[in-house]
């Protein structure tokens, strides 16, 4: 994904409002007036905060007879998530690596502990 791409998808996800409107369109489709029901904000707001979405990529719009329903696409979300996984997986492997480094560690110190118990148990 282009840098300008991903930094217009981030910023635009960056406001709660805008994130919520994306979790209410992962439900489905909605008109401006449906997005603008949970918030204490104009609907010119609510307009201005979709075209920001749709600068970014993330919704689109289309015309059904009167309605201008807005749309989420999934696409692009899943572009995001491409990205954000790609450095999650490099991060997973190295605390996988580490754990392991840390187990083999453990496992060495009950080795050398197990000669001292015996000789405790011996006394």
């Amino acid at each position: 994904m282009e840098e300008e791409a991903l930094d217009r998808a981030f910023m635009a996800l960056a406001d709660p409002v805008r994130r919520a409107m994306v979790a209410r369109l992962s439900r489905g489709d909605a008109t401006v007036n449906e997005l603008a029901e949970p918030f204490a904000i104009t609907k010119q707001a609510v307009s201005k905060h979709i075209q920001v979405l749709e600068h970014a990529g993330l919704v689109t719009r289309s015309r059904d007879a009167q309605r201008r329903p807005v749309h989420l696409d999934a696409a692009a979300l899943e572009r995001l998530t491409a990205w954000i996984d790609q450095y999650r997986l490099i991060a997973e492997s190295r605390f996988r690596q580490l754990d392991q480094l840390l187990g083999a560690g453990d496992s060495h110190q009950q080795q050398e502990d197990k000669p001292a118990k015996k000789k405790e148990e011996l006394k």
